[in-house]
């Protein structure tokens, strides 16, 4: 596994005059699975769009896979990053779920039978099956909706998949559907995921490396235990750790550590706390 993203000391300014990005720096390599968090406004969704190419570095670079996206064409830079909008009905406009998929590839000039081969490879690993390929998109339901939007980005095969809130508007059962989808890709079918979210338990549960932003700025990048535990500088950017995670840190004085990530894991902990009392 090497290198996948290099952002290079970036800066972004908005052509209103807002800075979104300041001196921003980080390498992310292929396979891993990050969160970048923060309030609104702190510049995790223009990081976001300054790597998949959307937006273009004011100052600084950014490369993906060795491609400087100040150079490479979109047409180019949306096979090795796919971008997916935290409301899926901004990207979806054909008129079948087949078409709308089968949109990215078609522009790419790709013969017919290699859209069919990667519109139906999308469809099989999003989990919709062959009745929906006639369907219109508007006509699904939310979830549904946002596997045709990831789909339209897998059928262009892209490296790097970055999910802007992808458990915005669904309940916990679609949120964890959507989360163990991401993981399935990105164990089994070896993509780059990054989730831009609010949701910290969500971060807590699925993310191996967090990236926390504040004012533009990258405040803490790091596994995502040791990013929680440091709940000073978190509380600076008004971001708080799962509850679960507070919970821990007010405990720390009957030995319990500050970067608990989940209930079980503090369920452990105070049961090996008594074992050793008795």
């Amino acid at each position: 596994m090497g290198e996948a993203v290099r952002v290079d000391h970036i800066s972004y300014v908005y052509p209103d005059g807002t800075v979104g990005l300041k001196e921003a720096a980080l390498t992310i390599q292929e396979g891993e699975f990050l969160a970048f968090i923060g309030q609104n406004g702190s510049g995790k969704t223009t990081l976001s769009k300054n790597i998949s190419g959307l937006l273009k570095p004011t100052t600084g670079d950014v490369w993906v896979f060795g491609r400087n996206t100040r150079e490479a064409p979109m047409s180019e830079l949306a096979t090795l990053v796919g971008y997916i909008f935290q409301n899926p009905d901004h990207q979806l406009f054909n008129q079948t779920v087949y078409d709308e998929i089968a949109y990215g590839p078609r522009n790419l000039k790709l013969p017919e039978e290699e859209v069919e081969e990667r519109v139906t490879e999308a469809m099989r690993i999003v989990g919709l099956d062959e009745s929906y390929r006639e369907e219109h998109p508007f006509f699904l339901s939310k979830g549904l909706r946002q596997r045709v939007a990831i789909a339209s980005i897998l059928a262009m095969r892209p490296k790097v998949i970055i999910v802007d809130e992808p458990t915005t508007g669904q309940d916990f059962k679609q949120s964890i559907d959507i989360m163990d989808f991401l993981t399935m890709l990105n164990r089994e079918h070896g993509h780059t995921i990054i989730i831009i979210t609010h949701d910290m338990p969500i971060v807590a549960k699925y993310a191996e490396r967090t990236v926390a932003m504040a004012d533009g700025r990258i405040l803490l990048d790091g596994p995502t235990r040791e990013v929680f535990a440091q709940a000073e500088a978190l509380a600076q950017a008004n971001i708080k750790p799962p509850q679960i995670t507070r919970l821990a840190q007010r405990l720390g004085d009957l030995g319990i550590p500050p970067n608990v990530l989940s209930i079980e894991e503090m369920a452990d902990l105070i049961e090996s706390a008594l074992k050793g009392r008795e």
